[in-house]
């Protein structure tokens, strides 16, 4: 049976290095199963989150050679193990404790979005009647997993730590699944533009590269909502097309309306959803 060298980060929030451990690898091998057979071999402390072994849970994300990934979706045949395989914590969350970071930040930012608030029926049994076009176009984004992969990659959270000006790939693709769904009457483009940040993303597509879903998250998430936000705020043409046909429209967050004391327009009043 073969061996590899697999070098883990072992430490906690006040710090911590790489330690080396060697063990045998076998045909089908993922880095989830080196990590597991070192706990039980070499390192029953090491502590590593993990939940289906599926690619399905999100848990187990890492940064293996340096990219951000799942370690049950990394097959040890894809990596040279030759040199050692450095397994680390995601870098843009805190750490716990060895491979296990503080994620709950993304849990408070979900909190902050605004829940499906759907039409009323179409017909009397209480159902809708969609194109399936619609459908299938937010169908995409439902495939997300949380694994927050995307989160750790975006610049401007790892690089620029601006967590609280930019809430990340991953709710941007939640705001576009909700902002895109053919039932959905709310407005949050305010929100995108002063709350969740939606002008801090440069359009690098790392998000994109890194998602195990395959989700196109720049391009068919955070560039619709860019596009929305420029016809709301920026785009003169539709800017005077809606004062002469008499549409409102919110410019103001939920937030700056509560301080000046006025109501919201109505949900579901101004043009109706549909493609960016």
């Amino acid at each position: 049976m073969a061996s590899a060298t697999f070098r883990i980060w072992r430490g906690d929030g006040s710090g911590g290095a790489f330690q080396d451990y060697a063990t045998e690898v076998s045909e089908g091998m993922v880095v989830l199963d080196a990590v597991h057979r070192i706990q039980a071999e070499q390192a029953p402390d090491l502590a590593c989150r993990w939940n289906c072994k599926a690619g399905k849970c999100g848990s187990c994300s890492a940064e293996i050679n340096g990219r951000p990934r799942l370690m049950c979706m990394t097959r040890l045949n894809s990596l040279s193990l030759e040199e050692p395989v450095t397994i680390e914590p995601m870098r843009a969350f805190p750490p716990i404790r060895d491979l296990v970071t503080d994620v709950s930040w993304n849990f408070r930012v979900k909190k902050q979005i605004k829940k499906f608030k759907p039409r009323p029926p179409d017909a009397d049994d209480g159902t809708w009647r969609v194109a399936q076009k619609d459908v299938d176009r937010v169908q995409e984004f439902r495939k997300c997993i949380e694994c927050y992969l995307c989160q750790n990659v975006c610049h401007v959270i790892r690089d620029r730590d601006s967590k609280s000006k930019f809430v990340g790939p991953r709710f941007m693709i939640r705001l576009a699944s909700l902002e895109m769904h053919p039932l959905d009457t709310d407005d949050r483009i305010p929100e995108i533009r002063k709350e969740f940040g939606s002008g801090m993303c440069n359009i690098t597509r790392c998000c994109t590269e890194v998602c195990p879903e395959h989700i196109q998250i720049t391009d068919n998430g955070i560039i619709p909502l860019k596009e929305r936000v420029v016809d709301r705020y920026f785009d003169p043409i539709a800017i005077v097309g809606r004062k002469l046909l008499g549409i409102r429209t919110r410019t103001k967050t939920r937030a700056e309306e509560a301080s000046e004391g006025k109501a919201p327009p109505a949900s579901g009043t101004g043009a109706p959803k549909g493609p960016a």
